[in-house]
């Protein structure tokens, strides 16, 4: 009975773990993830959740500022323009998750232009596929493989039953 139950566990572990990248990268993609900023006055703020774009071993993300007045963004020593022109700012840079990103910002809000630090965290926890009408892939076969583990055990209760009855009449 335990060896006709765990071929379908060990079924059930493999097709799991073969879904998730083995060294912990994601997949290429469009995602959503929460992000959180900090610093400057604490008047202007940015669209959380933002999207973000991983491909060809680079992860961007689209910042939308709560303002049309920033004229650009450095990051790392490199100065990146808005990728809009009308609407609030926005612009898209390379990111890192889990790790705060130190960022300055331009703002023509005031009467001379001003250049204001920041810092983003990107939560991977709150990573999501841009297209939530579909479910993960690994959640499709995961869910796949626990309803066969169960209409496996439900199998042989039904097997052991019919057995346990064969003896009672004999």
């Amino acid at each position: 009975m335990k060896k006709l139950l765990a071929y379908p566990l060990m079924l059930l572990i493999l097709v799991l773990c073969s879904c998730a990248p083995a060294d912990g990268t994601l997949r290429d993609g469009q995602y959503t993830v929460k992000v959180t900023l900090s610093g400057g006055s604490g008047r202007a703020t940015i669209a959380s959740p933002a999207e973000m774009t991983i491909g060809d071993g680079q992860v961007t993300a689209v910042i939308v500022w709560s303002s049309p007045y920033y004229e650009y963004m450095r990051l790392d020593g490199m100065t990146y323009d808005p990728i809009n022109s009308n609407g609030n700012s926005t612009f898209s840079i390379p990111v890192t998750l889990d790790e705060e990103i130190a960022v300055t910002a331009e703002t023509i809000a005031m009467s001379t232009p001003h250049e204001i630090d920041y810092t983003l965290y990107f939560d991977s926890s709150t990573l999501r596929p841009l297209d939530e009408k579909f479910l993960p892939i690994p959640i499709m076969v995961g869910s796949a493989a626990i309803l066969l583990l169960i209409a496996w055990a439900g199998f042989l209760k039904h097997k052991r039953r019919r057995k346990a009855n064969r003896v009672e009449e004999a």
